[in-house]
């Protein structure tokens, strides 16, 4: 029979609404049960794509005996952390504190009013290595509640004050210098693989934001240590199993050095970001590669994440016929039926394979040598190489397409959404791609659409079973991504109504995320139902967090609008990161990037023409093929008044379509080709140096 979780949008919840257990999602009903019959919580937080929580689910939640203890001695609660950010940021906290370390699948015990008093990630059934057993678990936390309940709570006390401190800014009253960039970039520099890239060892995440500053680092500077690092670090990402060879998208993160073998699933908001970030290199370094890396990825997302409605799915599974990477590696046999004899000979070669494997007897594709060895090697030109490994990948794609697929979480996050949108805005801009412009417009009106209702942001949207809903409040994340992204599709548009919509939704997060007190953004917003703390996330983790992305957004907007307030909220936000952000580079990217550009002289550019006029593309190209971090773009067709100061009094030349470069609304006298246009750009980047 059905559990309480039947009724869910989440495919997480859903997963679980068969399991004996009785489940409640986080809410009114079960948080009310737990404090009229003062019984312990279990909270359970995952997500679809997570292995481990598939198998926790199997052993346990499935397991009669084991779901008849969870229900006489607690309330159980299953919640889905990528529709709970607030939630997932509490317990984690609290579980890192416990136990010093986090993960998924999260398991807490509550007291009946929240308060977290033991906490674990993964239990097998039963003891092993060291490990208890979940039953024993169970077992031992209920009667701890039962026999030392006034001991319970006491420690609950220290754990919520020390999340609280974790929360608690620390503003300084150092002024935001120049220097921090340095400094931040001598302190990330020990820690970085010259061999293989990355930082560390093993597992390796992708860590874009860290990638973003480095890019950022050596346009500022000049210097090319920085550029130097991402690069070893793109190249080899995407050489890597890390890499789906054949369908493109980044799996989540690799488990040894060298970025070979992943953990399988493929999350939004991974590519999201990673599209973004392929596109700056291209930008910073003109490198095919990195473009067509870029390409790849958002080749991926549109076949295989893309709603009909407009909205981009949340992930897909590590896992197919229960087995993970089953879906994407290969037997050498399968590779040499599929492609015959000679076509295989030069894919095996290209990507690695080998007859015993390099995981678990079977291949994961990667790019072991660069397309010159294997040419040599061959004896071949490279544009031979090129044509034939299409093709095996043409091959090769369509025998995975009968395999049984992983599973896809359809549900729509608002945030992650954003982050895909930027990357479509962003490489339509670069690339002069109009589908991809198409796609982006296409995914910023769905979600206006249907995840805002009186105004209000909302998190999670859902198709299923010909009923579509939206539900939760939008988090910080929310707002402050798509108000980048929509910042971005202006730019890349010069459509009035999507600067419009980004300075509206900015008012609205200043007044339900922004504390005048501390002079900081919160994550959660002031109509958000109370929880055992008010959670503020400061570390730019898989995703930039919600304070650092409301700084960058609000920086973008001031300069577009002209609205100084948004400049002063985010200078008053990142001062409350400053004494952590060359201490703690890595964690704080994002927030680097957005101090980087408030000290910086920024390059504003206003355009003036038709969108659709070839001369006004070509203008409008010239500044997007060139990385420039520290800049923003308006446009015009000059017969309308405009929202931006940039395009006040501006007009074109002589009938013709004409750019002017300004810093503080000072313009130089405007030129009308695109050889004037990149001397001066280029004249300000050397200027900068």
């Amino acid at each position: 029979m059905p559990n309480r979780l039947a009724g869910e949008t989440s495919p997480y919840l859903l997963q679980h609404s068969e399991n004996p257990v009785d489940w409640y999602p986080w809410g009114h009903e079960a948080l009310a049960r737990a404090r009229d019959e003062d019984r312990p919580i279990f909270l359970s937080i995952g997500y679809s794509a997570c292995h481990w929580c598939h198998v926790m689910a199997h052993e346990s939640f499935e397991n009669a005996e084991t779901a008849r203890l969870m229900n006489d001695n607690f309330v159980n609660i299953k919640v889905d952390r990528e529709e709970r950010p607030d939630l997932d940021s509490i317990y984690m906290a609290a579980t890192q504190l416990m136990t010093g370390q986090g993960g998924w699948p999260m398991s807490v015990f509550l007291t009946p009013d929240g308060r977290p008093y033991y906490a674990g990630t993964y239990f097998p059934p039963e003891d092993t290595h060291g490990r208890p057993g979940f039953r024993r678990v169970l077992q031992a936390v209920a009667e701890a509640y039962r026999d030392r309940k006034g001991e319970i709570l006491a420690g609950t006390n220290e754990v919520i004050a020390r999340i609280e401190g974790q929360a608690r800014p620390r503003t300084s009253a150092e002024p935001l210098r120049r220097e921090i960039i340095g400094q931040a970039f001598r302190a990330l520099t020990g820690d970085f693989d010259s061999e293989h890239g990355g930082f560390g060892s093993a597992p390796k995440f992708p860590q874009p934001m860290t990638y973003e500053f480095l890019l950022r680092y050596s346009h500022a500077t000049g210097d090319p240590r920085g550029r130097e690092m991402a690069e070893l670090t793109l190249t080899r990402m995407a050489r890597g199993g890390m890499y789906d060879q054949l369908g493109g998208g980044f799996h989540r993160y690799s488990t040894d050095p060298a970025w070979l073998v992943p953990h399988f699933e493929k999350m939004l908001y991974d590519n999201g970001l990673l599209a973004q970030l392929y596109v700056h290199a291209w930008q910073a370094t003109g490198r095919q590669a990195y473009r067509r890396t870029a390409e790849d990825i958002l080749a991926y997302l549109e076949r295989e994440m893309l709603d009909p409605s407009g909205g981009f799915y949340s992930a897909q599974d590590a896992d197919s016929e229960g087995e993970e990477g089953k879906y994407f590696v290969w037997w050498e046999s399968e590779i040499d039926q599929a492609l015959g004899s000679e076509l295989a000979r030069i894919a095996k070669l290209y990507w690695g394979v080998a007859q015993d494997g390099n995981f678990e007897g079977r291949n994961i594709l990667s790019v072991p040598q660069d397309d010159e060895a294997v040419a040599a090697t061959l004896g071949i030109a490279v544009e031979a190489l090129t044509e034939r490994i299409e093709e095996a990948r043409r091959e090769l794609l369509q025998v995975r397409a009968g395999r049984v697929a992983p599973g896809r979480d359809e549900k729509v996050l608002t945030g992650w959404n954003a982050l895909a949108l930027k990357g479509f805005a962003e490489a339509g801009a670069a690339f002069g791609n109009d589908h991809y412009l198409d796609i982006a417009r296409s995914n910023a009106g769905f979600l206006l659409a249907n995840l805002e209702v009186d105004g209000r942001l909302l998190r999670t949207w859902r198709a299923r079973g010909g009923r579509r809903e939206a539900k939760l409040n939008g988090y910080l994340e929310d707002y402050a991504y798509l108000i980048d992204a929509l910042v971005t599709l202006y730019e890349a548009t010069f459509e009035r109504r999507w600067l419009d919509e980004a300075e509206r939704l900015a008012s609205g997060m200043v007044e339900l995320f922004w504390d005048a007190d501390l002079d900081v953004f919160y994550d959660t917003g002031r109509d958000h139902e109370a929880l055992a703390v008010r959670p503020r996330d400061v570390f730019d983790n898989a995703t930039p967090c919600g304070g650092s992305a409301a700084a960058l957004g609000l920086l973008r907007l001031a300069r577009l609008t002209g609205e100084a307030s948004f400049e002063q909220f985010a200078v008053r936000s990142m001062r409350s990161v400053l004494d952590i952000a060359v201490r703690a580079p890595s964690g704080l990217g994002h927030w680097l990037a957005a101090i980087d550009f408030y000290t910086s002289r920024v390059t504003e550019v206003a355009i003036i023409g038709q969108r659709t006029d070839p001369r006004v593309r070509e203008l409008l190209g010239t500044v997007w093929e060139r990385f420039l971090p520290n800049r923003v773009v308006a446009g015009s067709d000059g017969t309308r008044p405009e929202g931006s100061p940039l395009l006040k009094g501006r007009t074109t030349i002589g009938g013709r379509p004409s750019a002017y470069v300004c810093e503080d609304y000072v313009c130089k006298l405007p030129v009308t080709s695109p050889a004037d246009l990149a001397a001066q750009l280029d004249e300000r980047a050397t200027a900068r140096q």
